[in-house]
């Protein structure tokens, strides 16, 4: 594997994990009712798909534009994976080790976001008690969950790596 590759993809790895941790902080610090907000986490998103690009971009300048598919798709993956693995650490660390209890305070504030939500859109009482039940049950922020997660958030990554990939891939005929 080339260098460059490998070097990118660690270094806006770990730039990513850390600012997730970072944005996880912040939202921590500031007030929990965040970790249920859409626009959070629609600018989360948006932050990192920012970091992606420039990460491809400076890949592609140092490899003087000669950057096939797999060597996109392989930067970008490597980053991913790095960054998602840290944040999984962090947020394990997080929750279940300094402070259990905001884990709990979470999962009500999603319930009863989650309940406002079905009601916006007629849901019937039924359907809500289930969903609130299963919601009770399930431990989001549990070592378990969190890395259960981790491999839904890989896969999204490798969906999305691919896409780019695409995007940022030498546009000559010899590849």
């Amino acid at each position: 594997m080339n260098e460059i590759i490998k070097k990118n993809g660690i270094s806006y790895g770990i730039v990513t994990g850390v600012v997730s941790a970072l944005i996880t902080t912040l939202i921590y610090s500031i007030d929990l009712k965040l970790f249920t907000s859409m626009w959070v986490g629609f600018a989360s998103i948006a932050i990192y798909i920012v970091i992606g690009v420039i990460l491809l971009s400076k890949t592609k300048k140092e490899l003087n534009g000669i950057f096939p598919f797999k060597d996109a798709f392989t930067t970008y993956f490597i980053s991913a994976v790095v960054g998602i693995l840290i944040s999984v650490v962090f947020n394990i660390i997080l929750f279940n080790f300094i402070d259990p209890s905001a884990k709990e305070t979470i999962k009500e504030l999603s319930i009863k976001y989650a309940v406002e939500m079905m009601e916006k859109f007629n849901t019937p009482s039924a359907a809500i008690n289930e969903a609130v039940k299963k919601l009770q049950e399930n431990d989001q922020f549990s070592i378990i969950e969190l890395l259960k997660g981790s491999v839904f958030s890989i896969v999204f990554s490798a969906l999305f790596g691919l896409l780019l990939a695409l995007i940022f891939k030498s546009k000559s005929s010899q590849e």
